[in-house]
């Protein structure tokens, strides 16, 4: 079963994880089983992505597939690649997606092959979790806002009365400095404020 997407799981709570894997054939190990530890709950996978040979490897052709698990129905073996230094020494794989456990195994050759992939896992989204927790929490306060409205501010009215009959005051007193024409005194200039003596006869 193949995961593209975190978006294609049953659950939004999780994301994909992806971790690089590879393993080694050779005469000695023929056979490798990728599988996962019994109580990891989630979905696993396993995507290949390149199988080459190693710089010892013989000039000679090396054979290496997949074997089906014990409990398939079809127990056929599939051939992933046939490898020969001096004509094909790697090959790529695209679009190869298997679930575990998996047995890879080298069928003719001495090796050393090696088979690299991405062992993609999926594993909690604590991220998820916590945005679920803050758009409850803002749906909260939303629903406490309607239910309590605040309540409308009252600004003191201006007197506008008073700063009219402040205003007019302020004009009376100013009119009130203002000195008069009969008030103002005469300036000090030559001759004013004597008066003219009769000249005195001889």
């Amino acid at each position: 079963m193949a995961l593209n997407s975190s978006a294609n799981s049953n659950s939004k709570s999780e994301k994909p994880v992806s971790l690089i894997w590879g393993c080694e054939l050779n005469h000695e190990k023929q056979t490798y089983t990728f599988k996962i530890p019994d109580e990891w709950k989630y979905e696993q996978q396993l995507a290949l992505r390149t199988i080459c040979l190693g710089e010892k490897a013989k000039d000679e052709f090396n054979v290496v597939e997949i074997v089906p698990s014990e409990d398939s129905q079809d127990t056929t073996p599939v051939p992933l690649a046939t490898l020969k230094p001096s004509v094909l020494p790697m090959a790529t794989m695209v679009g190869v997606e298997l679930t575990p456990p998996v047995t890879f195994r080298l069928r003719a050759g001495s090796g050393p092959v090696y088979i690299t992939g991405q062992h993609v896992t999926l594993v909690p989204d604590l991220s998820w979790d916590e945005e679920e927790e803050e758009e409850e929490e803002v749906a909260e306060e939303e629903e406490s806002q309607e239910d309590s409205p605040h309540k409308a501010i009252k600004h003191p009215a201006s007197n506008k009365r008073g700063s009219i009959a402040k205003k007019k005051k302020m004009e009376k007193e100013e009119e009130n400095s203002v000195p008069s024409d009969d008030d103002v005194i005469p300036s000090k200039g030559r001759g004013a404020g004597r008066g003219r003596k009769p000249a005195v006869k001889k």
